[in-house]
């Protein structure tokens, strides 16, 4: 008997009215129908649904959709390839918006003052500026965002672009070592994670193990630093924070 146009809804999380839309611009035209009239949808009905839902999640008009799924020459198969290949994409450009988050919480924190052009140029698409407000919330009143501050505002786009290349470099060396298999508190793990603290405490402001920690602690649990990291090497938040808190073990005092 197939599945009720209520039962439909259900499933896939839409509303009966859209089933009815999709019904009435042929989108989406049920197999059956009960001597009453009412809309009855098989197994194929509801294959075709997902491929709807599919597209429309990727911002497909419904024409083109339309389209693509009455395309006689069509492989079920390669609209699953087609799809597979979009979310791919779309994972990625949400991997790169989160490493730029990353960037603009950062250049924020350490005051960044560049030209619009200039931000484009070193940090990618975003405007630093966007998160003035969080970060100045959370250490505005601390010594390390006052130094910040005082140290950023003599630095130039070169100075920003040079500190920003040495970052980039510090992350495709920790994405190697996590890949190499390295233990996250072996020898090389612990001497990445005090290179990382004295690239901080060289550019931007004193960081003691303590704060150090912190950040760490930061880069598991808030969602914007995880994605950045895991963005470039699954696991890569996690393994960094586990080298950052061996190293603040083995090192009782600062340097």
């Amino acid at each position: 008997m197939g599945y009720s146009v209520g039962q439909v809804a259900r499933f896939a999380g839409i509303t009966v009215r859209t089933l009815h839309h999709y019904d009435e611009i042929g989108l989406l035209v049920p197999g059956e129908r009960t001597p009453a009239g009412h809309r009855r949808y098989g197994d194929a009905d509801l294959d075709r649904l997902q491929q709807i839902l599919f597209y429309r999640e990727l911002g497909f008009p419904l024409e083109e959709v339309t389209a693509l799924l009455d395309d006689p020459y069509a492989d079920p198969v390669e609209h699953l390839r087609r799809q597979h290949r979009l979310l791919e994409a779309r994972i990625g450009k949400l991997r790169e918006m989160a490493a730029a988050v990353e960037h603009a919480m950062e250049a924020r924190k350490m005051g960044i003052r560049l030209t619009p052009e200039e931000k484009f140029e070193v940090f990618g698409d975003f405007d630093p500026d966007d998160h003035a407000e969080e970060v100045e919330r959370r250490w505005g009143d601390t010594p390390e965002y006052a130094d910040a501050q005082r140290r950023a505002a003599s630095y130039t786009k070169e100075d920003w672009q040079r500190i920003q290349d040495e970052l980039d470099d510090w992350n495709r060396r920790a994405v190697a070592l996590l890949d190499s298999g390295a233990a996250a508190d072996s020898a090389a793990a612990v001497e990445l994670a005090e290179e990382h603290r004295q690239h901080i405490r060289r550019h931007h402001y004193e960081c003691s193990y303590e704060i150090h920690a912190c950040l760490a602690d930061m880069y598991v649990a808030d969602e914007r630093f995880r994605a950045h990291y895991d963005g470039q090497r699954e696991g890569l938040a996690r393994y960094v924070h586990d080298a950052i808190k061996a190293n603040v073990s083995r090192r009782s005092t600062p340097s």
